[in-house]
């Protein structure tokens, strides 16, 4: 039996074993994720199945693995007594015909014994390093990644340490969005912004509107420095987002997503999150309540030192600690990327009136974009852009937009229709 063959094997099975092993894995962990829309729609068997689909995958391979792994020791057992058997026979024939003495015989044996043993032990340790090998695969492969090149300075005259990217001594607000297109690497024929051209002057409160798919969140993403645009640059106060340090720059962005994900902590940590400065006590009740949070966090149990659970808050209620947790950070710009989809009408109202006091609040210089599609949030903007098929069509205050009667207009119209 070639060995070199059984070890290569072994690495191949081993590296199957991993990838079957975190598919079922994956099953299991959706299917407790999502039990309450497996036990509705009655797919219990189903996903049993799918999950014993990839259990015998990995018994199938395990058997095969097992299988080599014997033929490679029955191999060396036999290549062992045989010679055992055959040295004995021919050894005494010798002795016989007084070629050799026993002596001889008997050194030949037992060196011809630990050489055999020897053998075996290598290859069984080889073996067992090519399982190694392939199960570790895949993190050799993430252990060869370059780092990004966000976490790189590209300025000339800065240090090109992670994290030590420009950092500026006082960040406005200013954003610039010049000539960004954007499609992902898997999708190179489907562009998701083409030539996009926005200008955000500090202090503003800027919204952006558009149906589905039209590249909204993916301005945030750019923004965030989550994407790379693959032609233009962004610009944050004249500086192209690629020379600043991306930490820096985060620590000082208000971000409030689609989906709000809070920790397993305590209400209180979880506005906290993030926030370098000194937090007190009464900073976080100030953030909730200018969320309107605070009196729902007093009604809880334990107030703000109640844990966080997935069944134990709304999906209105996470939203709005997500926008404490934002506001905390006082950041000097501030994204709500559809931050009131899970509200209900009296905290979208809410929401509005958090909208409102950013924009006359004098004292706090804050740049403000607000992407959502419920439109009546946004009314109150200084400006409000509305992109379809990934470029702007449309930009203006909402009394401007009504009047040109284009695609704001018609949204406008239909959902103030679906209200009716």
């Amino acid at each position: 039996m070639n060995p070199s063959k059984v070890h290569r094997y072994q690495k191949k099975a081993a590296k199957l074993i991993q990838e079957f092993t975190a598919s079922a894995n994956e099953v299991a962990q959706e299917t407790f994720s999502l039990m309450r829309t497996v036990r509705v729609y009655g797919t219990e068997e189903q996903e049993v199945g799918r999950y014993k689909q990839w259990l015998g995958k990995i018994a199938d391979i395990s058997l095969r693995q097992s299988a080599a792994y014997g033929l490679w020791n029955l191999s060396f057992n036999t290549l062992y007594h045989s010679t055992q058997v055959i040295a004995v026979l021919i050894g005494g024939m010798s002795i016989l015909a007084g070629h050799i003495t026993a002596e001889q015989l008997t050194k030949f044996i037992l060196y011809s014994e630990w050489l055999i043993y020897s053998t075996w032990w290598v290859g069984d340790n080889l073996s067992s390093l090519m399982q190694s090998v392939g199960a570790s695969e895949k993190v050799f492969q993430l252990m060869d990644l370059l780092p990004s090149d966000q976490f790189i300075s590209k300025g000339k005259q800065f240090v090109n340490l992670f994290f030590m990217g420009l950092k500026l001594q006082r960040l406005l607000g200013h954003i610039e969005f010049v000539n960004v297109s954007f499609y992902y690497a898997s999708r190179a024929m489907v562009p998701v912004l083409q030539h996009v051209n926005i200008s955000v002057h500090p202090n503003e409160v800027l919204a952006i509107v558009g149906l589905s798919g039209s590249g909204k969140s993916t301005i945030v993403n750019l923004l965030l420095r989550l994407y790379e645009p693959t032609d233009g640059q962004v610009l944050i106060d004249g500086f192209p987002l690629q020379e600043l340090d991306v930490k820096w720059l985060r620590e000082r962005i208000g971000f409030v997503g689609q989906e709000p994900r809070l920790f397993r902590m305590d209400i209180s940590s979880n506005i906290r999150y993030g926030c370098t400065r000194d937090i007190k006590q009464k900073d976080v009740e100030w953030a909730a309540k200018q969320a309107y949070a605070h009196d729902f966090i007093l009604s809880l149990p334990n107030g703000y030192k109640t844990l966080v659970d997935n069944d134990l808050l709304s999906g209105g209620q996470k939203q709005r600690i997500a926008i404490a947790r934002a506001l905390l950070r006082d950041p000097t710009i501030l994204v709500l990327d559809e931050a009131t989809s899970a509200l209900d009408a009296e905290s979208e109202h809410n929401v509005k009136n958090v909208l409102r006091a950013l924009r006359s609040d004098l004292k706090t210089k804050r740049t403000v974009i607000v992407i959502a599609h419920r439109l009546s949030t946004i009314q109150a903007a200084d400006r409000i852009v509305v992109m379809d098929g990934g470029r702007i069509v449309e930009m203006g205050s909402h009394m401007e937009l009504l009047l040109k009667d284009g695609i704001y207009a018609r949204l406008t119209r239909r959902q103030a229709d679906a209200v009716a």
